[in-house]
């Protein structure tokens, strides 16, 4: 397959994390994908690596794109700073674990899309949530969730929590 595709969703309240993102080959679509981030920045909108410290990115390379305007510095720096860190840390866990082969690190990159609410103030909320949904959105990506069975029977039972009622 040349693209995984995850979603995952944890925490609560401001610092809640949403990760969706893309997985697969430097060569395919993701790869393209991946490309055009990094050379594609507008205002409120940076994209970064993911990186566990300056100049120790993880593999596979991992871009961040932000899944809202970011409206000043503090937002900026929580995206740089826990979120970046919760990524970069569950990208290498997830080669670690085995749930993306080591083998095949360097042939992938990864698109992560990262919600930062603009309420949020609690760091360490900001980081185990997104570490959490990052772990969850790689592992539903590389193991194909949901399937399509268990999508269809949850679909009735389903109540998402931003729908609005």
């Amino acid at each position: 397959m040349s693209m995984f595709i995850g979603e995952g969703l944890s925490g609560d309240g401001n610092e809640i994390a949403h990760i969706d993102l893309l997985i697969g080959s430097k060569d395919g679509p993701v790869g393209n994908a991946f490309a055009n981030a990094l050379a594609t920045q507008s205002a409120g909108h940076n994209n970064l690596l993911a990186v566990l410290t300056p100049n120790l990115a993880v593999k596979p390379a991992t871009v961040m794109i932000t899944k809202v305007t970011i409206k000043g510095m503090k937002q900026a720096v929580q995206m740089f700073g826990p979120a970046q860190a919760a990524v970069a840390k569950a990208v290498a866990d997830s080669v670690g674990s085995g749930v993306i082969p080591k083998g095949k690190a360097e042939d992938l990159v990864i698109v992560c899309g990262v919600f930062i609410h603009p309420a949020a103030n609690d760091d360490k909320k900001i980081y185990q949530y997104n570490y959490d949904a990052t772990m969850l959105a790689i592992a539903n990506a590389m193991g194909s969730k949901p399937s399509v069975d268990e999508m269809l029977a949850g679909k009735e039972q389903a109540a998402h929590p931003f729908r609005g009622f």
